[in-house]
């Protein structure tokens, strides 16, 4: 009896110490299959940022802790692209619309002489000849995206579409926007001086921005579009500092296009201004105001798109053949602000947008884009005609459009997020 429960015990002990084998085995396999996970992300992301950061010729060291490398204008990230191994780089337009160097007006722009937007890294240096500034993707800025492959890409489904002002479908993809536009005419370019704050976000995975659309196609998956302005992005960044940025894609978004130089495309000619980099400074509440000036046109000779900042800085082209819809021309422009609501907590976001101020606050408190004008077929600057305004909820965000001497065509537009009208 004795001998038969010892020889049951000791099956008990070896059953147990089976199972026991068997979980440590396979909590080994998962945790080998979980290491080779990390170390094949680790490989990819350093495969990634060899791929973005190329050597640069010198390195300046900016204040608020980006690292801005001066790249030889030839070994820019657009070459990475297979159509563009043996394209010449066209060093300046073929043509400007009329009236970008000649206003007559004394405009704002040259009254700000005295105050002028600068990037913060050039408190420590400058770009030598021949070479392009760009600013360093750092490890922790490709870990914070959702994947190595979606870094730099903005999510589907964030233009403003005013036409179908469905607030199912505007809420879906969880961006919302205050903007005016034009469509039903062939646009060759669009201009504005857009007024520039630091709007605080909610959420590291939100941002804010304000900006100018370029659109060709339709609002399905052929949507081809081209933007610039200002933004805050945590994601992106890793701080909270507005950036001057640009983005472009050919396909709504899907698997086309980036932000700034984080994909090859844009052919960047300019010495002086960083895609990505800080803005200083940015306005205040009832305090000085700072704007910056961006225009995006279309070279009637060699057909690409171009990109000035400021009075005087042209930063470079988007190449015609990246496009379908917009080798030929833009179908819509839109200008305004645009931001992320991830409804924290079930709520509606207090992320602001511009200023955090409504429209009717009016200037030192709103935020606004001023002398907004659209380029016709024959290269010129003119007023945009029939100017729509469009919204997703008025009580979150707000738009309002007028027009004077001073200003040309303007708007003012934002505001706080979530407040007692808008949960």
């Amino acid at each position: 009896m004795e001998a038969a429960q010892f020889s049951d015990g000791r099956r008990k002990v070896k059953m147990v110490f089976f199972f026991l084998v068997c979980f440590w085995g396979l909590m080994s396999l998962s945790c080998a299959g979980r290491l080779s996970a990390s170390s094949s992300q680790k490989l990819q992301v350093q495969k990634h940022l060899k791929r973005l950061n190329k050597p640069p010729i010198k390195t300046i060291q900016s204040p608020d802790g980006d690292i801005i490398d001066c790249v030889h204008i030839s070994h820019q990230p657009a070459f990475d692209h297979p159509f563009l191994k043996d394209h010449k780089i066209q060093a300046r337009p073929s043509y400007n619309p009329e009236g970008v160097f000649g206003e007559n007006k004394m405009s704002m722009e040259q009254k700000e002489g005295t105050n002028p937007i600068t990037q913060l890294w050039h408190m420590n240096g400058k770009c030598p000849e021949d070479t392009i500034p760009i600013r360093r993707t750092k490890k922790e800025d490709v870990l914070r995206a959702s994947s190595v492959k979606r870094y730099g890409k903005k999510k589907h489904r964030s233009v403003p579409k005013p036409r179908s002002a469905d607030p199912d479908l505007t809420n879906e993809s969880g961006h919302q926007h205050a903007i005016a536009y034009v469509e039903g005419d062939k646009y060759y370019g669009a201009k504005a001086t857009i007024n520039v704050w630091e709007p605080k976000i909610q959420q590291p995975n939100e941002f804010s921005l304000s900006q100018i659309w370029v659109l060709g196609g339709s609002f399905g998956e052929d949507l081809n579009s081209i933007e610039a302005g200002w933004q805050v992005s945590p994601d992106l960044y890793g701080d909270n500092n507005t950036r001057l940025f640009t983005y472009w894609t050919s396909d709504a978004y899907q698997a086309t296009g980036c932000y700034n130089l984080l994909c090859s495309g844009f052919i960047q000619v300019n010495s002086e201004i960083a895609m990505g980099a800080s803005i200083s400074p940015v306005s205040a509440l009832r305090n000085s105001q700072y704007d910056i000036s961006i225009l995006v046109w279309k070279d009637p000779k060699e057909g690409h798109w171009w990109m000035q900042f400021g009075s005087g800085y042209v930063l470079g082209y988007w190449p015609s053949f990246l496009f379908s819809y917009l080798a030929e021309s833009a179908s819509m422009i839109e200008w305004g602000g645009e931001v992320v609501n991830s409804e924290p907590n079930g709520q509606h976001t207090s992320t602001q947008m511009g200023s955090g101020h409504f429209p009717e606050e009016g200037f030192g408190k709103s935020s606004y884009f001023r002398n907004i004008q659209v380029v016709d077929s024959s290269n010129n600057l003119k007023a945009p005609k029939d100017l729509g305004t469009f919204t997703e909820q008025s009580n979150c965000y707000d738009v309002q459009t007028g027009s004077n001497g001073d200003w040309g065509h303007y708007f003012y537009y934002g505001g706080p997020g979530r407040n007692p009208n808008c949960q």
